[in-house]
């Protein structure tokens, strides 16, 4: 087992608030707040742990800036039809893997449910998020943003940030 550098505990407390905020926003259902979390040059990947691990590029979703995460944004308002739901995420704490003065890199494990109007709660998506921070002028943000889901089975569509 790898040793995890040390760090400020100021810069610990910001990384578990940046996860948890995070969940809370897209929770919350203010897709706004969502492109807020990362650079102006991030990536978002939503990616298959197989694919992950034998290294394939192919991705259930691919952003590559803040614009194409507002893009989503709008899409999720005024374009995309499917029935509502709530989502709740379950984040555990954040790993940091290594750490520079402005950079970090993170992991953390995560469960959504998802609560459709009039049904039960079931497990959505389960997988781990392996993230890029990087330290900015307005706070940390998430340069990049790899949620990698454990199933090899996931439902016809992803409508709302994991």
């Amino acid at each position: 087992m790898s040793t995890a550098p040390r760090i400020a505990f100021d810069d610990y407390l910001a990384i578990s608030r940046l996860y948890s905020e995070y969940a809370l926003a897209v929770d919350s259902g203010d897709w706004d707040l969502w492109p807020e979390f990362f650079t102006e040059d991030c990536t978002y990947k939503l990616v298959p742990r197989e694919n992950h691990e034998r290294g394939f590029p192919l991705a259930t979703l691919l952003f590559e800036s803040k614009g194409m995460l507002k893009d989503r944004v709008y899409g999720i308002r005024e374009t995309l039809f499917h029935d509502p739901y709530y989502q709740r995420h379950v984040v555990s704490a954040p790993v940091v893997i290594a750490a520079s003065e402005n950079r970090f890199e993170a992991q953390a494990n995560y469960a959504v449910f998802r609560t459709k109007l009039s049904r039960e709660s079931t497990v959505f998506n389960v997988g781990r998020y392996i993230d890029v921070i990087k330290r900015t002028p307005a706070g940390l943000k998430f340069a990049t943003r790899l949620c990698v889901y454990d199933s090899e089975m996931i439902p016809n569509s992803i409508i709302y940030p994991i």
